[in-house]
């Protein structure tokens, strides 16, 4: 039988990059030295898993029905913008750089963890694009091996129903390149080629 305390170690084991030491550090922590602390983390976890659902357009984390950006008449309605997570969702509103709408895939294609196109809510994406009103699709999914598969993925699937429906649609993809204020000679060889491939 786990006591009260392994309890919480478990627990707090399944935050992203928390390892079972790092776990015993954090609720030794909070019981020893911040017990209001402890409780107040907890009763914000329970509100949130009990207030928070995902936006009914967009599929990105609200307490509405439908979001605060699409519900936004200012927001330009015939670009969306696909991203992995509402954490890259708030990277890209942060910059104040794009003005149309979203939509959160809550993941990306990963096959060897299991992760297929049922489970990135691809079909909610596609009744989205096709609603008669969006004409540009942004590819925003992260510059990795899985982001940059879910992208070509949903590239050749947007594709597809355009040219079924008889639709005309952009697609695009953020582009990759060299960081603002980095030096060239200290920039990896594969982005220094990708900075020269997507220049203009």
């Amino acid at each position: 039988m786990a006591t009260a305390l392994d309890a919480l170690i478990e627990a707090l084991r399944r935050l992203p990059g928390v390892g079972t030491k790092s776990a015993q550090r954090i609720a030794f922590h909070l019981l020893q030295h911040d017990r209001e602390g402890a409780a107040q983390l907890g009763q914000a976890l329970t509100q949130a898993t009990d207030k928070i659902k995902n936006c009914a357009l967009c599929n990105t984390f609200t307490e509405a029905d439908i979001c605060s950006t699409c519900l936004n008449q200012q927001r330009d309605r015939s670009q969306l913008c696909v991203v992995e997570t509402p954490a890259d969702q708030l990277a890209i509103e942060q910059t104040h750089a794009y003005g149309g709408l979203y939509f959160i895939l809550m993941g990306r294609l990963s096959p060897l963890d299991g992760i297929g196109p049922k489970d990135i809510a691809l079909q909610r994406l596609l009744q989205r694009v096709f609603d008669g009103v969006v004409r540009e699709v942004v590819l925003a999914t992260n510059l990795t091996n899985e982001g940059e598969a879910t992208a070509h993925y949903i590239a050749e699937l947007l594709k597809a129903q355009a040219q079924k429906n008889a639709q005309t649609l952009t697609i695009t993809r953020i582009a990759r390149g060299v960081p603002v204020g980095a030096e060239l000679e200290y920039v990896d060889a594969s982005t220094v080629a990708q900075a020269m491939l997507d220049r203009r």
